[in-house]
């Protein structure tokens, strides 16, 4: 999920963007389309975003990614640029109504036999895969963050490394609350919670809506 907080000036996004490599085609077909026919365009990742993606995907050649929260695919593309030869990107989505935009973009990125799409509730579907993770990409619904974290470090490969998106939920994380605010309630306590936890060397990577990357030490 991708907002449409910044933290630099326009003009410097608008700078990043040019001196960021330019989208594959598929990958610009697929932001088009989403833009003109789904819900909450907004989610989408950007093609700055998408790049960060590919790069760490091609650094660390995973084996096994999982993503919490597929939307379009336009980060699923993206994760698995890296991917071995045998390698699988399981990728969960709870709307089943984005299912033929999802599969016609995996086909046109040619990943389609590379990728395990599971519809459902994540925190149902997670306990039931058993694998070991190179790299997991959490952009799901906030309020299980610390969820996600808990159940899948465990199951983190040596060399692996969590990213978890929106951690700084549009700046809302250094303003007062509201009561009702559950989203950045438990925004807020996944990154305490991983902040203090001792097993993880862990930052903030302030760009876009801010993504969170952990290794495991």
């Amino acid at each position: 999920m991708d907002e449409t907080f910044e933290l630099t000036d326009p003009s410097i996004q608008q700078y990043c963007e040019a001196h960021t490599s330019p989208e594959d085609p598929v990958l610009y077909r697929l932001y088009r389309e989403t833009n003109l026919r789904v819900m909450r365009p907004r989610m989408l990742s950007c093609k700055n975003q998408g790049t960060f993606l590919q790069i760490i995907s091609r650094m660390i050649q995973p084996k096994r990614i999982l993503e919490l929260g597929t939307y379009t695919a336009y980060s699923t593309i993206c994760l698995a640029e890296g991917l071995q030869t045998n390698g699988w990107i399981y990728t969960i989505e709870k709307n089943i109504e984005l299912e033929d935009i999802i599969r016609k973009y995996l086909r046109a990125a040619h990943i389609e036999d590379r990728t395990k799409v599971l519809f459902g509730n994540a925190l149902d579907i997670i306990p039931t895969l058993n694998e070991t993770w190179d790299i997991i990409f959490i952009d799901a619904d906030k309020t299980n963050y610390l969820n996600y974290y808990k159940m899948l470090l465990p199951h983190l490969s040596d060399k692996g490394i969590i990213l978890a998106d929106n951690v700084l939920w549009s700046g809302k994380i250094v303003e007062q609350i509201h009561p009702h605010d559950k989203d950045t309630q438990a925004i807020m306590e996944f990154n305490d919670y991983v902040q203090a936890d001792p097993s993880v060397k862990n930052m903030i990577l302030p760009f876009r809506d801010g993504i969170m990357m952990i290794e495991k030490l």
